[in-house]
């Protein structure tokens, strides 16, 4: 069994974590770690995980690494890489997937603009992987960035053409439920400020643009307007550009890419719905071709596809597992 460990995992994207480790068939949860809840049992901050198992929340300081094959460090944007250092300083010697964006940049700089925070392990960037499965696995590191939400189902979508197109103007528009924004309460994320209502913000500097961007073929230039939905979970969002391309020419395009990739679901003529996703570890990607226009869709589970479950593909692919294990039932392996 992978033993494996999550650290600062009191959050949303803790829970997905330790729910996913908990019904893993080669992982076991050995430990999880909170300051604020420290000596008490899961189900305290995650009453969904009552009578599923008896584990508490271990102090931060009180961690203990030994025996520990992966570690999934959940803490926010800027405290992540904290954690990650004080882990290889003190000689961790297995696995670490972070789920912050610390070291999802490899531009320091830029990081530190975006987040309008000094990065606490700079030297560390260059460790780390982006973890993306489809597109760049298998990687060359044990330390693995986790991708972003919107980066993931954007990133997906937009690879076909960063293939096969020399040059293009991207449109993306891309809703997100409140689950996105984080387990801490926000003004927007107030149920009578979100409920009935669609609201845009950080239009063309959403910070997972930028993610994408340092990936992506320099010709296509990308506009992003990210946008609050009404609803929990799931992005649902559309990229719109003009090619020349038919129809027959584009599927060959996404199948090419994407025709091995099991978590990857494609469907042509039509945009994917997000209730089909959510809940789901898969990325759905659709399109519609009318003359020279193309509108490509894509839709996640930001908790999952866009975090915990990405988590455990890279985690699958670190150990050499079917990357698929523990997110599909296992007849489908």
């Amino acid at each position: 069994m992978i033993q494996t460990a999550v650290l600062h995992g009191s959050g949303y994207v803790g829970r997905e974590l330790i729910r996913l480790l908990l019904q893993h068939p080669k992982a076991s949860l050995n430990s999880v770690t909170s300051r604020t809840y420290s000596n008490s049992p899961l189900y305290v901050a995650h009453p969904s995980l009552r009578d599923q198992q008896n584990i508490q929340f271990t102090s931060v300081t009180e961690f203990e690494f030994s025996g520990i094959d992966v570690i999934f460090v959940a803490a926010e944007h800027g405290k992540g890489a904290a954690s990650v250092r004080t882990l290889i300083e003190n000689g961790y010697p297995g696995c670490i997937i972070d789920m912050s964006s610390d070291f999802r940049f490899t531009d320091v700089s830029q990081f530190e603009s975006l987040f309008k925070v000094d990065h606490p392990a700079p030297e560390l960037i260059t460790e780390f992987s982006y973890g993306q499965p489809e597109l760049f696995a298998p990687y060359s590191t044990r330390y693995i960035a986790n991708p972003g939400c919107f980066a993931t189902g954007m990133l997906l979508a937009v690879w076909p053409l960063h293939l096969n197109c020399d040059k293009a103007n991207l449109s993306i528009t891309a809703l997100t439920g409140a689950s996105g924004s984080g387990i801490r309460p926000k003004q927007t994320t107030h149920f009578p400020e979100r409920d009935g209502n669609i609201r845009a913000y950080k239009v063309l500097e959403h910070q997972h643009l930028q993610e994408i961007i340092q990936f992506i073929n320099p010709g296509l230039s990308i506009a992003m307007v990210p946008v609050s939905g009404p609803w929990t979970r799931g992005i649902w969002g559309t990229v719109q550009l003009n090619t020349p391309a038919e129809q027959s020419e584009i599927a060959r395009w996404f199948e090419n890419v994407y025709s091995h990739h099991s978590l990857v679901r494609l469907w042509p003529d039509t945009l994917p719905e997000l209730q089909y996703s959510v809940g789901s570890p898969y990325c759905d990607l659709g399109w519609v071709v009318q003359g020279n226009h193309l509108v490509i869709g894509f839709a996640i589970d930001n908790m999952l596809r866009g975090a915990a479950s990405q988590a455990i593909q890279n985690m699958n692919l670190l150990m050499n597992l079917p990357v698929e294990t523990g997110l599909v039932p296992e007849a489908l392996l």
